[in-house]
């Protein structure tokens, strides 16, 4: 009798170790990263021996009277007594404790997300304070205003139609449980291969999407389309009138940003490059470099070709004049903070903590600080070396340029290749600011179109250069088997296409889009400030108050900007 006991145990314990080491891998198929799930396995099917009741004196847990003596070392607390059973009347079962573990996995997961997400939220404020103190005193208010509603114009759209039509047909997502629901693509079929173009489910988070894992998985990808949409406000601040400013980011939260997104992370075409054409993993960017920051510098850019620069800038033959910010300090102090937020932004792209490749995010992390660091090198070096002088403006831009970069790369470069790519990006965003304000002759008071949409597309390209191979995403990405893996790594040339066509996709497409649907608006309600309402400083026009009361503007040749004490 005791040997059957013992013998019933041990395959109790067996089972359990099989169930656990054999939970379905994970596929990368919700997160900003990728967009081709691998189907999770389906959970094994519960069979008698599953409705056993476990011999919990086995597992020798603590009694009441230990714990009440206290568990300074954390050896007694977390138990099997503390595995919740289905009936209590049976007690814990090998059904209890099997679904107990991945219930913990995938609540891992969760709070992950979560809290990566909630790291991202917080770097509005780093972009609304970079952007604020680059601009001059008398449009501070209105730049703040800028950023603060751009969060909740955003938000709305996303939640009406764009989260759908990024996300709507992603599932299964292995790592949050599967968020089912959302699981209709609308396909074309092309050259005997299907290509999606939209997610179809999930509109107002209503009927099956009220989801515990849709609701993450929301959270999650909806900070990452704010942070697009702000990109726009820097590039066109001190001349953008606010009513067009409140349509046009309505429109890049609806519609621009989530259908480039549903093309590399929602299961569409772009993702599927690497499945249908063998072009290595498809195109590839973990975390945004493009989808996100791209996505915002190419919307910049054509905004700010709309609304055009701001009075003063460009003297009558063309030279552009130096339009100083107010505040140089809060500008590091909002870098700084964005830096912080970026450690949500990269390893939080794994949408996981737990699982196949989930404990890459340390490598994440490390490849975001160091990027970013190498950057802020190379723009420092630059601006030194030029000019004579070490610019802290640009430094800062340098900081951020090389995070950007960092972004579509980090989940599948080494330190030494994240080094390069920061350090890369901090030298192209000083060559770009020169080469969009003296030969576009477009007017960037923040430098928001170089660093995100210059170094946006480097990193989507460096993807293809720098993927070192070693990455471990549940054995795949974007439906194809193996690690991502870069032309200076043996991967050929075939990622570096796929990359290519997502850079040239951007360049047309999400450009070309952004551009059309901002004529619109400008032909609707007019995107540009009165010259008199410019000159004067947008905070009493738009806004009906100062940022800075207690002040005096000082008049200069551009109608005013610095400070004094009254």
């Amino acid at each position: 009798m005791k040997s059957g006991e013992s013998l019933k145990r041990y395959l109790s314990a067996v089972a359990i170790l099989l169930v656990l080491c054999g939970l379905p891998a994970w596929a990368q198929t919700a997160a900003p990263a990728s967009a081709a799930p691998a189907a999770a396995a389906p959970p094994p099917a519960p069979g008698p021996a599953m409705d056993v009741p476990l011999n919990v004196k086995a597992a020798q847990p603590p009694s009441t009277d230990d714990l009440a003596k206290g568990d300074p070392g954390g050896t007694k607390t977390g138990t099997v007594n503390d595995v919740v059973p289905a009936d209590a009347t049976k007690g814990v079962t090998l059904a209890d404790a099997v679904n107990q573990a991945g219930q913990n996995r995938v609540a891992i997961n969760f709070v992950w997300t979560l809290v990566t997400g909630f790291l991202v939220m917080f770097m509005q404020a780093g972009f609304a304070i970079v952007e604020t103190g680059l601009c001059r005193a008398k449009n501070a208010n209105h730049t703040m205003m800028m950023n603060f509603m751009v969060y909740g114009f955003g938000l709305f759209a996303y939640w009406v139609c764009g989260f759908a039509l990024q996300m709507g047909g992603v599932a299964p997502s292995g790592t949050l449980g599967g968020a089912y629901p959302l699981n209709h693509e609308y396909a074309l079929p092309l050259l005997g291969k299907t290509w999606g173009l939209f997610g179809m489910h999930g509109f107002f988070l209503s009927g099956a999407s009220y989801d515990v894992a849709v609701m993450v998985l929301f959270l999650f990808q909806m900070v990452f389309m704010d942070t697009a949409l702000t990109i726009v406000t820097g590039a066109a601040a001190e001349r953008w009138k606010y009513a067009a400013f409140a349509i046009s980011s309505v429109f890049l939260g609806a519609i621009t940003y989530p259908v480039f997104a549903n093309w590399a992370w929602g299961g569409g075409w772009l993702s599927q490059l690497g499945a249908n054409f063998n072009l290595g993993h498809g195109y590839c960017d973990f975390a945004g470099s493009g989808v996100v920051h791209a996505v915002g510098g190419m919307t910049a850019l054509a905004v700010s070709m709309i609304v055009g620069p701001r009075i003063g800038k460009y003297t009558r033959n063309g030279t552009p004049n130096a339009m100083p910010g107010h505040d140089i300090v809060i500008v590091l102090t909002g870098c700084f903070i964005l830096a912080f937020g970026w450690f949500g932004f990269n390893p939080g792209s794994t949408l996981a903590a737990s699982g196949n490749g989930a404990l890459r995010i340390g490598s994440i992390a490390v490849n975001t600080m160091l990027a970013g660091c190498t950057g802020s090198f190379g723009a420092l070096l630059y601006m030194w070396m030029r000019y004579g002088k070490p610019d802290a403006s640009m430094t800062g831009n340098g900081l951020l340029a090389g995070l950007v970069a960092i972004t579509a790369p980090s989940g599948f470069v080494s330190t030494v290749g994240s080094v390069i790519i920061g350090f890369v990006a901090g030298l192209l965003v000083c060559v770009s600011v020169e080469l969009v304000e003296r030969v576009l002759k477009v007017d960037d008071p923040v430098g928001a179109i170089s660093v995100h949409g210059t170094n946006g597309l480097w990193g989507v390209i460096s993807v293809g250069l720098f993927a070192d191979g070693t990455s471990n995403y549940g054995g795949s990405w974007n439906g194809v088997a193996g690690s991502v893996t870069g032309l200076f790594y043996g991967g050929g040339a075939g990622q570096l296409v796929a990359q290519f066509i997502g850079v040239g996709t951007l360049l047309g497409f999400v450009f070309a889009l952004s551009y059309m649907g901002n004529w619109v608006i400008d032909i609707i309600v007019g995107q540009r400030s009165s010259a008199a309402d410019e000159l004067e400083g947008l905070d009493i026009p738009e806004m009906g108050a100062l940022c800075y009361p207690e002040f005096v503007l000082k008049p200069d040749a551009f109608g005013s900007g610095s400070v004094k004490a009254a």
